[in-house]
Parts: C-alpha cells; structure tokens; sequence
C-alpha cells in the first residue's frame, strides 16, 4: 500500500452535526472565528457504525481479518481482551489482573496482532488496550482532522414542547418546554492521512482501504436522528491523493491548499451545496500522484 492522503466534504441543513455536551450540546464552534467544528471522534463514530452494520452477518474474512468494532455501545473492553488471551494461551479462562504485556516478547505480539486481526477500527484508528488485561496499544495508520466550515456558522436555537410530563409532581402542567439547536445550513472539509508502515504493522489492507472509502461516503445515510433527520446531512466529495510511493511525492499540507471550497458570487445567504465551489488546482500536485474524486 502506498501513502493516501484525503480531504472529505460535507454539509448539514436544519441539523446538529456535532453537539458539544460542555455547551448545553450546541453545535461545536471556533470561538475565535465562529466557524462550526465536527471531531474526529464524531467521524470516526460514523465509520465504524456503517461498518458494523453492513459487516455484522460477516464474522471474517477468508484471510481471518475480522470486521468487528472495538469501541461501540454497550461494549466491555476486558472481555475482548480475554478472548486474545485464551487464544494466545489456549486457556479456558483468562489469567486476571494482567496490567501488563507478558515478558515473553513474542506472546505480547501475538495479543496485539489477535486484536488487530478481529477489530476493524483497532487496525484502521489504533486504540489503547492496556486497560487491566493488557493487550498492549496500536498506532492506527488512518487519521481524521476535525471538520471545519468553510464559512462561519449561525446556530438557530428552537424552543419545542411535549404533552408528557417527567414526575409526579409535574401532572398538572399542560406542556413542558426544551431546546433544540440546528445550524440553518454549512459546508464542512476534513482532511485525513493514511500511513503504510502503520498499515503494515496493524495488517490494514486494501480491500481495508476500499471499506474506509466507502463508510466515508455512506457515512450519513444510516445515522439519522432528531437532531440529524434525513437528508439533513450529506457527503458531498471525497478527493483521494494516491501516492506513487510508501513516503510520497508531496507534503500533505500542499496537497490540502490544492483543494478550495468557495461560495459562488452572488449568493448573499448560501443554503444548498450548489451555491459553493469545489476547485481543484491541479498544477499544484505532482504528476507521480493519482487524484481519485468520489462521487
């Protein structure tokens, strides 16, 4: 695998992208410059839920590479990591209270390598398995940005009711009162990076690479919710940098000032994706480098 780099689009319309919980879950935004931010986490979250839905029926791959997700709702990361060291042991219980690797350095591999080989996320994102049985941590050769919109956001607050009530006390109230908070409308760019020594080392493979491409644009299309209903939230472009190298021919930041989101003129208030424009410099990326536009 050679090194990919990536820069990843999308907008929201009359939705919450990403609530920040410290802020009364408001749409996370630059303090400083009013632009609207989406975590890598949030993204990352999306991946390996699109993942786990259309790999759930598949357990593994003929090679043995495994589509299950690592961190999700509800999981109990101590019993995966028992499961690495029954298989590495061939026990059938789990040593307890290993906070470390064992001192056998090829055991310590093994563990790691189960992990890698099962997870999808922990061999595409990496993760911290150290947690009481120690399965060791992995450096995930792919890595997100935070989004962030092309222009400043104006977050709409919206005052809404419901004809239920939460205690006892509250019965003789016709209403009760909330909040909902939904950014009228913004496009957002994140950029991201895939390592192939990381990739060698977790066993991340193509047909790996092919899944990530696919989650990235189908990322929206199962996620929605109250605060992100259908249709609200789309991906609208993915542009790959292929590189015809393991180092690569350019830095990645040339690469992402290669790529403009601007909004077209005359637009004075801009609500669809068609009021902006994606250009692509092309002069500015080396011709070994294969550009790779989706959809």
């Amino acid at each position: 695998m050679n090194r990919h780099d990536f820069v990843y689009i999308f907008d929201v319309r009359d939705a919450n992208p990403n609530g920040d919980p410290d802020a009364g879950n408001l749409p996370r935004v630059d303090p400083e410059t009013g632009h609207g931010l989406v975590t890598d986490v949030c993204l990352k979250r999306k991946i390996r839920n699109y993942v786990a839905l259309t790999k759930q029926q598949e357990g593994a791959r003929p090679q043995g590479k495994g589509y299950r997700i690592y961190f999700q709702e509800g999981a109990v990361l101590n019993r995966f990591h028992d499961e690495a060291w029954i298989d590495v042991y061939k026990r059938a219980d789990p040593p307890k209270g290993k906070s470390r690797l064992p001192k056998d350095g090829q055991k310590a591999k093994e563990l790691v390598e189960f992990m890698c080989r099962n997870f999808y996320d922990i061999r595409t994102f990496g993760a911290v398995m150290s947690t009481e049985v120690n399965c060791g941590q992995v450096r995930g050769p792919v890595q997100l940005s935070f989004a962030r919109s092309v222009e400043s956001i104006v977050t709409a607050e919206h005052a809404i009711t419901r004809s239920s009530v939460t205690n006892e006390r509250d019965l003789e109230k016709e209403r009760t009162m909330g909040r909902k908070f939904t950014v009228p409308y913004a496009v957002y760019v994140a950029h991201g990076f895939v390592n192939p020594f990381l990739a060698l080392q977790t066993g991340f493979t193509e047909d790996d690479l092919t899944l990530l491409w696919e989650a990235l644009l189908n990322a929206f299309q199962f996620d929605q919710s109250a605060a992100r209903p259908a249709g609200s939230m789309a991906a609208r472009k993915l542009i790959v940098f292929e590189h015809s190298s393991q180092l690569g021919d350019a830095p990645s930041h040339v690469l992402f000032d290669a790529v403009s989101v601007e909004r077209k003129q005359g637009i004075d208030v801009p609500r669809s994706f068609g009021d902006y424009e994606v250009r692509l410099d092309r002069e500015r990326i080396p011709r070994n480098i294969t550009v790779i536009e989706k959809p």
